[in-house]
């Protein structure tokens, strides 16, 4: 009877036994115009066989084939299918967080191998497995760098995800974190070095920026480390676009890396549940949130795994932790972890190489057609870029659609000041024919269309 309505004489003796005479008595606490007055008016009920006949039927109307140029922060790579056989395991899909290492080697040696892999292409010493998403785990870093800093200020480039800033907004309104905006050079996308060095005081904690950048840009990371750390403030950077890390350089001068591991094998599943991760450098690993795996040896001298930190609130006191993060991202992660031990070393730098190439081509291709501009075409991108265009966003969203192709993502709700501009992104997935066909919709005048 789990999942089947209560039969009369059931619904009759519940309401005995708490003193009701009848259901009206019982909802009379809501107001009439708030109470369903009849029946609702629902289909009849159905076989399993029709249920499934429905579903495949309302499911043949999903709009399919349509080439995807969007990006901005989720990324349509392609998925090995040994993940899923793999992560679909019983013993990692119903796996709870390994506390026992006596039974959970498996889970452990795991998310060991994840933090290792993690913490090679970031250039840090030591990553956890545990931040919900690249945007709490943003916001968690510049928590981190107060408490390292002992300062409450932070600086965040323009150039940030702005679901990121959003998240970080979010973040302050409860938890104080005060934090100022630095914007960007118009013409090459990057953080303004001139107003950071001018924003950055002695009272400054962080300098948090993105690289690539929302834009798709590769920030001058160098430079803006000489800055931050002449004030004594840390170096957070945040990566959106794990893949880059096969061919940008890795971030060494920051203090605190953020991530997003997204693109590394997790599906994008209508936004998540994604795989966040924070790697910093050793000297900082008592105020990193989340857990930390670390390796040893048991008493017969065999390698083995142990859940070396977790200062969160469920275990030690509360004005001590370091995050209310609890959720075990172990299964996230392990779809990363399988990612990239099948692409390995090469794998993941030629799978960044084939990203470059696409968006190289894509840009330049949806850039030659009359009304379109590329925007920060100077320096270094990734697979990503911005095109201005004299259409409107919306018009020529529409006449992409009728050609089955979806278009970028509109800035202008965003940065007002960057009109009809839309932020184009080239993966792996995306093919010549498809680049080609959106450069004829844009090459085409509306009137033409």
């Amino acid at each position: 009877m789990r999942y089947l309505p209560k039969s009369p004489a059931e619904r009759e003796k519940m309401l005995a036994e708490i003193g009701a005479g009848s259901m009206d008595e019982l909802f009379a606490v809501i107001p009439a115009e708030c109470r369903l007055a009849g029946d609702l008016d629902v289909p009849r009920q159905q076989a399993e066989s029709e249920i499934i006949d429905y579903f495949k039927a309302a499911g043949a109307k999903n709009a399919t084939g349509y080439a995807s140029f969007l990006g901005a922060g989720a990324y349509h790579h392609y998925r090995p299918v040994i993940i899923d056989s793999l992560v679909q395991r019983g013993e990692f899909l119903t796996s709870y967080t390994p506390y026992q290492a006596e039974i959970t080697q498996g889970t452990l040696q795991a998310i060991f191998e994840f933090q290792t892999m993690i913490a090679e292409l970031t250039g840090m010493d030591v990553a956890n497995a545990s931040m919900y998403d690249g945007s709490t785990g943003a916001a968690e870093a510049v928590r981190m760098a107060m408490r390292v800093t002992g300062r409450e200020k932070s600086l965040v480039a323009r150039t940030v995800h702005p679901e990121y800033r959003e998240v970080m907004a979010t973040y302050a309104r409860h938890q104080g974190l005060p934090s100022w905006l630095v914007g960007y050079e118009a013409e090459t996308g990057r953080v303004d070095l001139a107003a950071l060095k001018a924003a950055v005081t002695d009272e400054t904690a962080a300098v948090l920026v993105q690289s690539p950048n929302f834009f798709g840009v590769v920030e001058d990371i160098p430079a803006i480390a000489e800055i931050a750390h002449a004030k004594g403030a840390l170096l957070i950077v945040a990566i959106a676009e794990a893949v880059s890390l096969g061919v940008v350089r890795a971030p060494v001068e920051a203090d605190i890396v953020s991530m997003e591991a997204q693109s590394f094998g997790v599906a994008l599943s209508y936004g998540g549940p994604f795989c966040g991760v924070i790697a910093c450098k050793e000297q900082y690993l008592r105020q990193m949130p989340g857990r930390l795996v670390g390796q040893t040896t048991d008493g017969t001298g065999y390698r083995g795994f142990v859940l070396t930190l977790s200062t969160r609130e469920q275990h030690i006191r509360r004005e001590k932790a370091t995050s209310n993060i609890c959720t075990n991202q172990a299964l996230v992660a392990l779809m990363a972890t399988i990612f990239l031990t099948v692409y390995g070393k090469e794998g993941i730098r030629e799978l960044a190489e084939h990203n470059l190439a696409k968006a190289d081509y894509a840009a330049k291709a949806l850039s030659a057609g009359a009304g379109a501009k590329l925007l920060f075409g100077g320096g270094p991108r990734f697979n990503e870029f911005v095109l201005q265009t004299d259409e409107a966003p919306a018009a020529l969203s529409g006449r992409l659609l009728d050609e089955k192709i979806v278009g970028g993502v509109e800035l202008g709700r965003w940065y007002p000041e960057m009109k009809n501009a839309t932020l184009w992104c080239a993966t792996e997935m995306v093919t010549r024919e498809q680049i080609d066909r959106a450069a004829r919709v844009l090459a085409a005048s509306p009137a033409e269309a």
